[in-house]
């Protein structure tokens, strides 16, 4: 998927967000609102966006609100993917006030953490613009919320790499260590995995990449923590006989230079781990 429009089933994303209505709700429910609110009341409600950003998330908090209350009208007015301004309704809501009111946290915590990785994201990918270099994320996710992490990285521009372990084969620089190093690694994998299946290979020294390219069996190297001279060099020894992947050290800073020497990706893992969450609030 690489349509940062584009949107996933609800029966894939619907799991998650009952876990997190049934971790809010806990053994008795919303006492708060059942003891204060009538309930016949009925309610319009926003969620409106406090800053800039990209947006990510209204689809799992429409399914936050419907799934308390399959009754509740919601119409989202900006999508995934798009702009938002400081001050604009993002989502409109009408129904049950007790329903939005028990929905709106959890709805709010996915929409607002969903909402700063895009925003990050987006930030990532417009120092990039004039170069090939795509922006891509990492394995460095919260657990349990890979999928919709990656699919607000898909929000802001960015691409995905291997959501886990079976994906793809990626040696590491322990992997390599632990095979007896570059080439009995490569070697290991043209006689053993499946022709269906891409190989990246980390290295962080030019020598090492001189053995990638003299074993080869890679399809992808990741040119690991280098900085933008020796980077350079390495994308000139590759020649365009192999995807480049920059990673390490990729600061926001960073990557308009990086982008700069012709390689093909650059993956952080900032753009999960340390994203902030977008201000967003619902107002009554």
């Amino acid at each position: 998927m690489t349509d940062g429009s584009a949107a996933l089933p609800d029966l894939m994303l619907e799991p998650l967000v009952r876990s997190a209505l049934a971790e809010d709700l806990g053994h008795w429910g919303d006492i708060t609102t059942r003891t204060v609110v009538p309930e016949d009341t009925h309610a319009e409600a926003w969620i409106v966006a406090r800053e800039d950003g990209v947006v990510s998330g209204m689809q799992i908090a429409r399914l936050a609100f419907r799934l308390v209350d399959p009754a509740i009208t919601v119409e989202t007015v900006i999508a995934d993917g798009q702009p938002c301004a400081k001050g604009k309704t993002l989502m409109a809501l009408s129904g049950s006030a007790a329903a939005i009111l028990t929905a709106e946290r959890v709805a709010l915590n996915f929409a607002g953490r969903l909402s700063g990785i895009a925003t990050l994201t987006a930030a990532y990918v417009a120092e990039t613009r004039g170069t090939a270099a795509r922006i891509t994320c990492t394995r460095k996710t919260t657990p349990g919320l890979r999928l919709v992490e990656k699919m607000a990285v898909h929000h802001g521009g960015g691409f995905n790499h291997r959501f886990g372990l079976s994906d793809a084969i990626l040696i590491k620089d322990n992997h390599i260590a632990a095979a007896g190093g570059v080439r009995p690694a490569l070697a290991a994998c043209k006689a053993r995995a499946s022709h269906m299946v891409r190989v990246e290979i980390e290295v962080d020294r030019l020598d090492q990449l001189a053995e990638v390219l003299e074993e080869g069996g890679a399809d992808v190297v990741l040119l690991d923590n280098m900085d933008t001279a020796m980077l350079s060099e390495a994308v000139a020894m590759v020649g365009g006989r192999l995807v480049t992947e920059a990673s390490g050290n990729m600061t926001l800073e960073r990557i308009a230079e990086v982008a700069a020497t012709g390689v093909g990706y650059i993956s952080s893992g900032a753009l999960t781990h340390s994203a902030r969450t977008l201000d967003l609030g619902l107002d009554f």
